[in-house]
Protein backbone atom coordinates (compact mmCIF):
# COMPACT_ATOMS: atom_id res chain seq x y z
CA UNK A 1 0.00 0.00 0.00
CA UNK A 2 1.31 3.18 -0.83
CA UNK A 3 -0.34 6.56 1.18
CA UNK A 4 -0.41 8.65 -1.53
CA UNK A 5 -1.89 6.44 -3.93
CA UNK A 6 -4.56 6.07 -1.52
CA UNK A 7 -5.28 9.55 -0.84
CA UNK A 8 -5.19 10.54 -4.52
CA UNK A 9 -7.95 8.24 -5.44
CA UNK A 10 -9.47 9.30 -2.24
CA UNK A 11 -9.39 12.62 -3.27
CA UNK A 12 -10.75 12.32 -7.03
CA UNK A 13 -13.67 10.48 -5.64
CA UNK A 14 -14.25 12.69 -2.93
CA UNK A 15 -13.08 16.26 -4.00
CA UNK A 16 -15.25 18.22 -1.78
CA UNK A 17 -14.11 16.68 1.39
CA UNK A 18 -11.69 18.43 2.96
CA UNK A 19 -12.11 17.35 6.75
CA UNK A 20 -12.75 13.55 5.90
CA UNK A 21 -9.41 13.81 3.23
CA UNK A 22 -7.44 15.44 6.48
CA UNK A 23 -8.55 12.66 8.58
CA UNK A 24 -7.46 10.24 6.34
CA UNK A 25 -4.22 11.73 5.22
CA UNK A 26 -3.26 11.92 8.84
CA UNK A 27 -3.89 8.15 9.39
CA UNK A 28 -2.89 6.25 6.40
CA UNK A 29 0.71 8.50 6.04
CA UNK A 30 1.26 6.71 9.52
CA UNK A 31 0.15 3.20 9.73
CA UNK A 32 1.82 2.95 6.12
CA UNK A 33 4.72 0.79 7.30
CA UNK A 34 3.11 -1.33 9.84
CA UNK A 35 0.47 -2.14 7.31
CA UNK A 36 2.90 -3.15 4.41
CA UNK A 37 3.89 -5.92 6.73
CA UNK A 38 1.03 -7.35 6.65
CA UNK A 39 0.65 -8.64 3.10
CA UNK A 40 -2.71 -10.20 3.55
CA UNK A 41 -4.34 -7.04 4.62
CA UNK A 42 -3.53 -5.86 0.66
CA UNK A 43 -4.83 -8.80 -1.04
CA UNK A 44 -8.03 -7.90 0.77
CA UNK A 45 -8.31 -3.79 0.12
CA UNK A 46 -8.32 -3.30 3.46
CA UNK A 47 -7.29 -0.10 3.49
CA UNK A 48 -10.04 1.73 1.35
CA UNK A 49 -12.80 -0.31 2.74
CA UNK A 50 -11.58 1.23 5.97
CA UNK A 51 -11.73 4.55 4.70
CA UNK A 52 -14.95 4.54 3.19
CA UNK A 53 -18.39 4.25 5.35
CA UNK A 54 -20.18 1.07 5.39
CA UNK A 55 -23.75 3.50 4.68
CA UNK A 56 -24.44 6.66 4.51
CA UNK A 57 -28.02 8.52 5.92
CA UNK A 58 -28.94 11.54 4.64
CA UNK A 59 -32.43 12.91 4.84
CA UNK A 60 -34.49 16.62 5.51
CA UNK A 61 -35.50 17.20 8.65
CA UNK A 62 -38.42 19.47 8.35
CA UNK A 63 -39.72 21.33 12.08
CA UNK A 64 -41.82 24.24 13.01
CA UNK A 65 -40.15 27.54 14.31
CA UNK A 66 -42.43 29.57 17.75
CA UNK A 67 -43.89 31.48 14.88
CA UNK A 68 -45.40 29.29 12.80
CA UNK A 69 -43.45 28.63 10.07
CA UNK A 70 -41.66 25.83 8.69
CA UNK A 71 -37.80 25.55 9.00
CA UNK A 72 -35.67 22.89 7.14
CA UNK A 73 -32.53 21.29 7.92
CA UNK A 74 -30.00 18.79 6.80
CA UNK A 75 -29.56 15.61 8.89
CA UNK A 76 -27.05 13.13 8.70
CA UNK A 77 -25.92 10.04 9.82
CA UNK A 78 -22.15 8.31 9.16
CA UNK A 79 -22.18 4.59 10.07
CA UNK A 80 -18.56 3.84 9.23
CA UNK A 81 -17.59 0.76 10.74
CA UNK A 82 -18.92 -1.87 12.75
CA UNK A 83 -15.90 -4.74 12.93
CA UNK A 84 -15.51 -4.60 17.24
CA UNK A 85 -18.81 -2.97 17.66
CA UNK A 86 -22.02 -1.25 17.23
CA UNK A 87 -21.89 1.79 15.69
CA UNK A 88 -20.88 4.24 18.52
CA UNK A 89 -20.57 8.17 18.28
CA UNK A 90 -22.17 11.26 18.59
CA UNK A 91 -24.52 13.53 16.97
CA UNK A 92 -23.67 17.39 16.26
CA UNK A 93 -26.44 20.33 15.85
CA UNK A 94 -24.49 23.12 14.36
CA UNK A 95 -24.71 25.61 11.98
CA UNK A 96 -21.23 24.41 10.06
CA UNK A 97 -22.37 20.34 10.41
CA UNK A 98 -21.57 19.02 6.24
CA UNK A 99 -21.43 15.27 4.86
CA UNK A 100 -17.67 15.96 4.91
CA UNK A 101 -16.81 16.67 8.37
CA UNK A 102 -19.19 13.79 9.74
CA UNK A 103 -17.23 11.45 7.60
CA UNK A 104 -13.76 12.72 9.36
CA UNK A 105 -15.15 12.38 12.54
CA UNK A 106 -16.58 9.09 12.01
CA UNK A 107 -13.42 7.76 10.57
CA UNK A 108 -11.84 9.21 13.89
CA UNK A 109 -14.32 7.43 16.02
CA UNK A 110 -13.37 4.57 14.68
CA UNK A 111 -9.74 4.60 15.62
CA UNK A 112 -10.99 6.30 18.96
CA UNK A 113 -12.97 3.57 19.92
CA UNK A 114 -10.93 0.43 18.71
CA UNK A 115 -8.21 2.09 21.57
CA UNK A 116 -10.85 2.15 24.54
CA UNK A 117 -10.55 -1.94 24.10
CA UNK A 118 -14.55 -1.74 24.56
CA UNK A 119 -16.88 -3.22 21.62
CA UNK A 120 -17.57 -0.04 19.74
CA UNK A 121 -17.67 0.74 16.28
CA UNK A 122 -17.26 4.33 14.94
CA UNK A 123 -20.60 6.55 13.73
CA UNK A 124 -21.58 10.01 13.43
CA UNK A 125 -24.31 12.04 13.04
CA UNK A 126 -25.54 15.55 12.96
CA UNK A 127 -27.70 18.33 11.49
CA UNK A 128 -26.77 21.83 10.22
CA UNK A 129 -29.73 23.29 13.11
CA UNK A 130 -27.80 25.13 15.92
CA UNK A 131 -29.65 25.19 19.17
CA UNK A 132 -28.00 28.71 19.47
CA UNK A 133 -30.98 31.01 20.39
CA UNK A 134 -33.51 28.73 20.02
CA UNK A 135 -36.53 28.30 22.74
CA UNK A 136 -36.66 24.71 24.50
CA UNK A 137 -39.64 23.89 22.72
CA UNK A 138 -38.08 24.71 18.71
CA UNK A 139 -35.22 22.19 20.18
CA UNK A 140 -37.59 19.70 20.81
CA UNK A 141 -40.02 19.95 18.10
CA UNK A 142 -36.72 19.86 15.64
CA UNK A 143 -34.82 16.67 17.99
CA UNK A 144 -38.39 14.61 17.68
CA UNK A 145 -38.42 15.38 13.45
CA UNK A 146 -34.50 14.55 13.35
CA UNK A 147 -35.43 11.14 15.41
CA UNK A 148 -38.94 10.76 13.56
CA UNK A 149 -36.54 9.51 10.50
CA UNK A 150 -33.34 8.42 12.20
CA UNK A 151 -34.69 5.83 14.79
CA UNK A 152 -35.34 2.93 12.12
CA UNK A 153 -31.54 3.02 11.65
CA UNK A 154 -30.17 2.65 15.45
CA UNK A 155 -30.80 0.62 18.07
CA UNK A 156 -28.66 -0.64 21.25
CA UNK A 157 -26.68 -3.38 19.28
CA UNK A 158 -27.04 -1.51 15.55
CA UNK A 159 -25.56 2.48 16.37
CA UNK A 160 -25.89 4.08 19.55
CA UNK A 161 -25.84 7.63 19.32
CA UNK A 162 -24.33 10.40 22.24
CA UNK A 163 -23.64 13.96 22.29
CA UNK A 164 -21.35 16.35 20.48
CA UNK A 165 -21.45 19.66 19.96
CA UNK A 166 -24.52 21.37 20.26
CA UNK A 167 -26.00 18.42 21.72
CA UNK A 168 -26.16 18.23 25.31
CA UNK A 169 -28.33 16.49 27.94
CA UNK A 170 -31.74 18.41 26.58
CA UNK A 171 -31.15 17.42 23.15
CA UNK A 172 -30.43 14.03 23.96
CA UNK A 173 -32.90 13.31 26.29
CA UNK A 174 -35.75 15.01 23.76
CA UNK A 175 -34.16 12.77 21.37
CA UNK A 176 -34.00 9.10 23.16
CA UNK A 177 -37.76 10.46 24.45
CA UNK A 178 -38.90 10.71 20.67
CA UNK A 179 -36.70 7.26 20.26
CA UNK A 180 -38.33 5.32 22.71
CA UNK A 181 -42.13 6.08 21.16
CA UNK A 182 -41.08 5.52 17.85
CA UNK A 183 -39.67 2.19 18.45
CA UNK A 184 -41.70 1.30 21.68
CA UNK A 185 -38.50 -0.16 24.07
CA UNK A 186 -36.69 1.69 26.64
CA UNK A 187 -32.89 0.56 26.38
CA UNK A 188 -29.65 2.09 26.14
CA UNK A 189 -29.94 3.47 22.78
CA UNK A 190 -28.48 6.54 23.14
CA UNK A 191 -25.51 7.85 25.67
CA UNK A 192 -24.94 10.98 27.59
CA UNK A 193 -28.48 10.52 28.87
CA UNK A 194 -29.79 12.05 32.32
CA UNK A 195 -29.19 9.75 35.01
CA UNK A 196 -32.97 9.58 35.87
CA UNK A 197 -33.21 6.99 32.79
CA UNK A 198 -30.55 5.36 32.49
CA UNK A 199 -27.29 7.85 32.29
CA UNK A 200 -23.98 7.11 34.21
CA UNK A 201 -22.25 9.24 36.25
CA UNK A 202 -18.84 11.24 35.16
CA UNK A 203 -20.27 10.72 31.40
CA UNK A 204 -20.62 14.90 31.16
CA UNK A 205 -16.95 15.17 32.72
CA UNK A 206 -15.48 12.22 30.83
CA UNK A 207 -14.05 13.91 28.27
CA UNK A 208 -12.26 16.82 30.10
CA UNK A 209 -11.25 14.41 32.95
CA UNK A 210 -10.00 11.93 30.38
CA UNK A 211 -8.20 14.05 28.51
CA UNK A 212 -6.26 15.70 32.17
CA UNK A 213 -5.84 11.74 32.97
CA UNK A 214 -3.74 11.17 29.54
CA UNK A 215 -1.73 14.05 30.10
CA UNK A 216 -0.53 13.12 33.41
CA UNK A 217 0.47 9.73 31.75
CA UNK A 218 2.25 11.20 29.42
CA UNK A 219 3.84 13.98 31.62
CA UNK A 220 4.80 11.08 33.91
CA UNK A 221 7.26 9.63 31.08
CA UNK A 222 9.43 12.85 31.78
CA UNK A 223 9.00 13.44 35.30
CA UNK A 224 6.93 16.33 35.67
CA UNK A 225 4.04 17.32 37.63
CA UNK A 226 1.22 19.03 36.94
CA UNK A 227 0.85 21.54 39.80
CA UNK A 228 1.33 25.10 39.05
CA UNK A 229 1.78 24.44 35.50
CA UNK A 230 0.07 27.51 33.82
CA UNK A 231 -2.55 25.62 31.17
CA UNK A 232 -4.34 27.49 28.03
CA UNK A 233 -7.72 25.74 27.10
CA UNK A 234 -9.64 26.54 23.97
CA UNK A 235 -13.49 26.46 24.09
CA UNK A 236 -16.11 26.44 27.20
CA UNK A 237 -18.20 23.62 26.81
CA UNK A 238 -18.36 20.25 28.88
CA UNK A 239 -14.91 19.65 27.38
CA UNK A 240 -13.31 22.65 28.40
CA UNK A 241 -15.09 22.94 31.78
CA UNK A 242 -14.20 19.74 33.02
CA UNK A 243 -11.00 19.74 31.72
CA UNK A 244 -10.36 23.18 33.88
CA UNK A 245 -12.49 21.28 36.55
CA UNK A 246 -9.68 18.92 36.93
CA UNK A 247 -6.63 20.36 36.56
CA UNK A 248 -8.10 23.11 39.15
CA UNK A 249 -7.94 20.24 41.35
CA UNK A 250 -4.79 19.20 40.72
CA UNK A 251 -3.14 22.40 41.32
CA UNK A 252 -2.77 24.01 38.14
CA UNK A 253 -3.62 27.29 36.90
CA UNK A 254 -5.94 27.69 33.88
CA UNK A 255 -5.77 31.05 32.44
CA UNK A 256 -7.91 31.38 28.92
CA UNK A 257 -11.22 30.17 27.97
CA UNK A 258 -13.43 30.76 24.80
CA UNK A 259 -15.99 30.10 22.62
CA UNK A 260 -17.01 31.16 18.97
CA UNK A 261 -17.17 34.85 19.59
CA UNK A 262 -13.90 35.29 21.63
CA UNK A 263 -11.36 34.54 24.21
CA UNK A 264 -10.81 35.45 27.43
CA UNK A 265 -7.42 35.56 29.45
CA UNK A 266 -6.80 35.92 32.85
CA UNK A 267 -3.22 35.46 33.89
CA UNK A 268 -3.71 34.83 37.19
CA UNK A 269 -5.57 31.87 36.86
CA UNK A 270 -9.42 31.37 36.81
CA UNK A 271 -10.48 30.62 40.55
CA UNK A 272 -12.66 27.51 41.26
CA UNK A 273 -15.42 30.39 42.02
CA UNK A 274 -14.91 31.98 38.18
CA UNK A 275 -15.52 28.39 36.82
CA UNK A 276 -18.43 27.54 38.86
CA UNK A 277 -19.93 30.98 37.25
CA UNK A 278 -18.81 29.76 33.75
CA UNK A 279 -20.62 26.72 34.52
CA UNK A 280 -24.13 28.42 35.13
CA UNK A 281 -23.21 30.95 32.41
CA UNK A 282 -23.24 27.89 29.92
CA UNK A 283 -25.07 25.57 31.31
CA UNK A 284 -28.19 27.68 32.78
CA UNK A 285 -28.08 30.43 30.53
CA UNK A 286 -26.37 29.59 27.46
CA UNK A 287 -24.43 32.64 27.17
CA UNK A 288 -21.32 33.82 25.94
CA UNK A 289 -17.74 34.11 27.18
CA UNK A 290 -17.95 37.91 27.00
CA UNK A 291 -20.70 37.80 29.84
CA UNK A 292 -17.93 36.46 32.29
CA UNK A 293 -15.28 39.15 31.41
CA UNK A 294 -18.30 41.72 32.22
CA UNK A 295 -18.66 39.87 35.68
CA UNK A 296 -15.13 39.89 36.55
CA UNK A 297 -13.29 42.61 34.56
CA UNK A 298 -10.36 40.59 32.91
CA UNK A 299 -9.09 41.03 29.61
CA UNK A 300 -11.44 39.42 26.65
CA UNK A 301 -10.62 39.68 22.95
CA UNK A 302 -13.35 39.40 19.81
CA UNK A 303 -12.81 36.91 17.57
CA UNK A 304 -9.41 36.05 19.63
CA UNK A 305 -7.99 32.46 20.68
CA UNK A 306 -5.97 31.91 23.30
CA UNK A 307 -2.23 30.30 21.94
CA UNK A 308 -0.68 34.05 21.90
CA UNK A 309 -0.33 33.97 25.65
CA UNK A 310 2.49 32.22 27.14
CA UNK A 311 1.70 28.50 28.96
CA UNK A 312 3.68 25.22 29.56
CA UNK A 313 0.35 23.06 28.42
CA UNK A 314 -2.00 23.80 25.58
CA UNK A 315 -5.49 22.08 25.57
CA UNK A 316 -7.67 22.70 22.17
CA UNK A 317 -10.67 22.10 23.33
CA UNK A 318 -13.23 23.64 21.37
CA UNK A 319 -13.54 22.40 17.54
CA UNK A 320 -11.65 20.95 14.26
CA UNK A 321 -8.59 22.90 12.75
CA UNK A 322 -8.79 25.62 15.71
CA UNK A 323 -4.90 26.07 15.81
CA UNK A 324 -3.22 26.50 12.85
CA UNK A 325 0.56 26.39 12.19
CA UNK A 326 1.49 29.77 13.42
CA UNK A 327 -0.05 28.48 16.71
CA UNK A 328 2.16 26.11 17.39
CA UNK A 329 5.32 28.17 16.31
CA UNK A 330 4.09 30.78 18.72
CA UNK A 331 3.41 28.20 21.58
CA UNK A 332 6.41 26.56 21.01
CA UNK A 333 8.38 29.86 21.33
CA UNK A 334 6.65 30.54 24.42
CA UNK A 335 8.08 27.66 26.03
CA UNK A 336 4.78 25.14 25.71
CA UNK A 337 5.97 21.47 26.43
CA UNK A 338 2.23 19.64 25.70
CA UNK A 339 -0.50 19.80 24.02
CA UNK A 340 -3.36 17.51 24.66
CA UNK A 341 -6.43 17.55 22.73
CA UNK A 342 -9.94 17.96 24.03
CA UNK A 343 -11.56 18.23 20.80
CA UNK A 344 -11.31 15.95 17.43
CA UNK A 345 -8.41 17.38 15.32
CA UNK A 346 -7.93 20.74 16.18
CA UNK A 347 -4.91 21.10 15.18
CA UNK A 348 -4.05 21.89 11.48
CA UNK A 349 -1.46 18.84 10.00
CA UNK A 350 1.06 21.77 9.82
CA UNK A 351 0.71 22.65 13.64
CA UNK A 352 1.16 19.29 14.26
CA UNK A 353 4.48 18.52 12.16
CA UNK A 354 5.39 21.03 14.39
CA UNK A 355 4.57 20.22 17.39
CA UNK A 356 6.48 16.42 16.47
CA UNK A 357 9.82 18.34 15.24
CA UNK A 358 10.07 20.03 18.29
CA UNK A 359 9.53 16.71 20.25
CA UNK A 360 7.28 18.13 22.58
CA UNK A 361 4.88 15.98 24.58
CA UNK A 362 1.56 15.96 21.89
CA UNK A 363 -1.64 13.78 22.17
CA UNK A 364 -3.98 13.17 19.26
CA UNK A 365 -7.29 13.69 19.90
CA UNK A 366 -8.28 9.70 19.25
CA UNK A 367 -6.14 9.23 21.96
CA UNK A 368 -6.33 12.35 24.74
CA UNK A 369 -9.94 12.69 24.38
CA UNK A 370 -11.72 9.23 23.81
CA UNK A 371 -12.79 9.27 27.91
CA UNK A 372 -16.04 10.66 26.73
CA UNK A 373 -16.94 7.81 24.59
CA UNK A 374 -15.18 5.18 27.01
CA UNK A 375 -17.76 6.19 29.73
CA UNK A 376 -20.72 6.22 26.93
CA UNK A 377 -19.08 2.56 26.75
CA UNK A 378 -19.47 1.76 30.45
CA UNK A 379 -22.91 3.53 30.59
CA UNK A 380 -23.82 0.96 27.72
CA UNK A 381 -23.01 -1.91 29.81
CA UNK A 382 -24.94 -0.54 32.53
CA UNK A 383 -27.88 -0.28 31.00
CA UNK A 384 -27.75 -3.70 29.37
CA UNK A 385 -27.08 -4.66 32.72
CA UNK A 386 -29.88 -2.97 34.61
CA UNK A 387 -26.97 -1.85 37.12
CA UNK A 388 -25.66 2.12 38.51
CA UNK A 389 -21.95 2.37 39.43
CA UNK A 390 -20.98 5.10 41.61
CA UNK A 391 -18.86 7.97 40.58
CA UNK A 392 -16.07 6.22 41.96
CA UNK A 393 -16.29 3.16 40.14
CA UNK A 394 -17.02 4.89 37.07
CA UNK A 395 -13.96 7.40 37.22
CA UNK A 396 -11.43 4.47 38.14
CA UNK A 397 -12.54 2.64 35.35
CA UNK A 398 -11.94 5.68 33.34
CA UNK A 399 -8.33 6.28 34.16
CA UNK A 400 -7.45 2.34 33.91
CA UNK A 401 -8.57 3.09 30.33
CA UNK A 402 -6.87 6.20 29.61
CA UNK A 403 -3.88 4.75 31.22
CA UNK A 404 -4.26 1.53 29.06
CA UNK A 405 -5.07 4.00 25.87
CA UNK A 406 -1.08 5.79 26.81
CA UNK A 407 0.27 2.27 27.05
CA UNK A 408 -1.10 1.19 23.21
CA UNK A 409 0.47 4.70 22.43
CA UNK A 410 3.69 3.91 23.74
CA UNK A 411 3.85 0.18 22.47
CA UNK A 412 3.34 1.29 18.22
CA UNK A 413 4.62 4.90 18.71
CA UNK A 414 8.27 4.72 20.55
CA UNK A 415 10.89 5.33 18.07
CA UNK A 416 14.38 5.13 18.34
CA UNK A 417 16.10 7.79 20.11
CA UNK A 418 13.30 6.92 23.10
CA UNK A 419 10.81 10.19 22.20
CA UNK A 420 6.85 8.86 21.38
CA UNK A 421 5.08 9.55 18.62
CA UNK A 422 1.62 9.52 20.34
CA UNK A 423 -0.04 10.15 16.59
CA UNK A 424 1.81 6.93 14.90
CA UNK A 425 0.64 5.06 18.11
CA UNK A 426 -2.55 5.63 18.50
CA UNK A 427 -3.53 5.32 14.40
CA UNK A 428 -1.48 2.18 14.68
CA UNK A 429 -2.82 0.52 17.95
CA UNK A 430 -6.24 1.63 16.83
CA UNK A 431 -6.21 0.47 12.97
CA UNK A 432 -4.47 -2.59 13.98
CA UNK A 433 -7.40 -3.89 16.15
CA UNK A 434 -10.36 -2.79 13.72
CA UNK A 435 -8.19 -4.65 10.74
CA UNK A 436 -7.96 -7.98 12.03
CA UNK A 437 -11.80 -7.90 13.09
CA UNK A 438 -12.15 -7.74 9.32
CA UNK A 439 -9.90 -9.74 8.37
CA UNK A 440 -11.47 -12.37 10.59
CA UNK A 441 -14.76 -11.48 9.26
CA UNK A 442 -14.02 -11.71 5.52
CA UNK A 443 -15.34 -9.32 2.92
CA UNK A 444 -18.36 -7.91 3.89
Amino acid sequence: MKATEVLADLQRRFPNEPEYLQAVEEVITTIEDEYNKHPEFERYNLIERLCIPDRIFSFRVSWVDDKGKVQNNMGYRIQHNNAIGPYKGGIRFHSSVNQSILKFLAFEQTFKNSLTTLAMGGGKGGSDFSPRGKSDMEVMRFCQAFIAELWRHIGPDTDVPAGDIGVGGREVGYMYGMYKKMAREFTGTFTGKGLEFGGSLIRPEATGYGNVYFLLNMLATRGIDIKDKVVAISGSGNVATYTAKKLLELGAKVITMSDSDGCIYVPEGITKEQLDYIFKLKNEYRGRIREFAEEFGCEYVEGGRPWGYKCDIAMPSATQNELDGDDARTLLANGVIAVSEGANMPSTPDAIKEFLNAKILYAPGKAANAGGVSVSGLEMAQNSQKLSWSSEEVDEKLKGIMKNIHEQCQKYGKEEDGFTNYVKGANVAGFMKVARAMMAQGII
